[in-house]
């Protein structure tokens, strides 16, 4: 359907803005098949795509008395900060919904379709379905598995090294490919790293070279509390979360002045000499009830391998550079395996040139069965 098409191109051009909701968009046809208006997803606490469209096609003299409204999840029947999209469409006297697929959401879930099709509205589901999961993975990862999507961004040269042995990493891949990873990271609610990664580059980790009206948050993994409260990643602006295992108390209100908040997840002790880890999948959970969809991390070798190992890593996002460095650090510490059939089983999901660079990006088999 041309419309839904309309709609879901609609609904990627808020990717960047309408976390933690998800990216919607909204066409409305009069009974004379013409697009009377259009609309997305705003900033959360903002209009939804219905109301977007509705004020478009008001704000162009048009009536949608009669008209076909298609959107890309089903419109919403709950009062959040925002009223409920069905009731607005009745009101409007939109006579058909074309929807792509059921809201995830247990607030929604079938609401907005009931109470759509009681007020007398014909309401058709499918069209666009597999397009609006894919564009709101971390928001169905949310609601349905209590879990963001975790995406593992890893540049490397071709034989897989990710820095030489004296540390030196930046740049091994090139300007296209860096530009292409801030886009990544605009989409995120979260960029997460290691105290290991913070210490040795001295990132900023934020969005610089694509546009955005938001950053995204930072969480650093930091066992410790090792982070340096006057590091480059904090800003006025930003939210800033430390996992951490052991408290610290001076170190912990150094931080705190510094804007972060801690968080203390320790995994459960079982060798008295070594040192409190955080504990992986409690983070991941917090996150979720934080309203993170997608986590976004650039990390080292050692966190990239402790996240796999703790199952949480969805999806590999992958640069290779056409280089060959030799020894040095590689993309991730997980393994070592004794047997082939050990290793990560992954679904190669598209593969690109970046200027002079290869994107891959890899799914984990089952990652997205839910």
């Amino acid at each position: 359907m041309p419309h839904i098409a309309s709609a879901l191109r609609l609904a990627e051009s808020a990717r960047y803005l309408t976390s933690p909701n998800p990216r919607v968009g909204c066409v409305l046809v009069n009974p004379q098949g013409q697009v009377i208006g259009q609309g997305h997803t705003q900033m959360a606490g903002g209009a939804h795509a219905e109301i977007m469209a509705l004020r478009d096609a008001q704000g162009q003299g048009h009536s949608a008395q009669g008209a076909t409204a298609y959107v890309t999840l089903e419109p919403c029947a709950h009062q959040g900060r925002t009223g409920p999209c069905c009731d607005a469409l009745v009101q409007a006297g939109v006579a058909r919904v074309v929807a792509s697929l059921q809201d995830p959401n247990p607030l929604v879930a079938g609401k907005g379709i009931a109470r759509l099709r009681a007020a007398g509205v014909t309401v058709e589901m499918g069209p666009g379905a597999t397009e609006s999961r894919e564009l709101n993975i971390g928001f169905f990862s949310r609601m349905q598995r209590a879990k963001p999507w975790l995406r593992l961004k890893v540049a490397a040269s071709l034989d897989g090294v990710t820095a030489l042995g004296n540390g030196q990493s930046q740049w091994i891949t090139g300007p296209q490919a860096r530009t292409d990873g801030h886009a990544w990271r605009a989409r995120a609610c979260a960029v997460l790293t290691g105290v290991g990664t913070v210490l040795q580059d001295k990132p900023r980790l934020d969005v610089r070279h694509v546009d955005t009206p938001r950053q995204p948050m930072l969480v650093i993994v930091d066992s410790a509390l090792q982070t340096p409260p006057d590091a480059a990643l904090f800003g006025p602006a930003r939210k800033v979360l430390i996992y951490a295992a052991q408290p610290h108390a001076a170190r912990e209100a150094a931080l705190a002045k510094a804007g972060a908040e801690i968080i203390y997840r320790p995994s459960p002790a079982n060798d008295a000499e070594t040192a409190p880890k955080v504990n992986l999948p409690a983070m991941v959970q917090d996150l979720a009830l934080r309203q993170c969809n997608e986590v976004h991390i650039e990390a080292g070798h050692k966190l990239n391998g402790s996240l796999l190992r703790a199952g949480v890593v969805d999806e590999m996002l992958v640069y290779l550079a056409p280089l060959w460095l030799g020894q040095g650090a590689g993309m991730s510490n997980f393994g070592p395996l004794s047997a082939l059939a050990q290793g990560l089983s992954l679904h190669i999901q598209s593969t690109e040139r970046v200027g002079a660079d290869l994107r891959i990006l890899a799914r984990v088999q089952g990652s997205a069965d839910f």
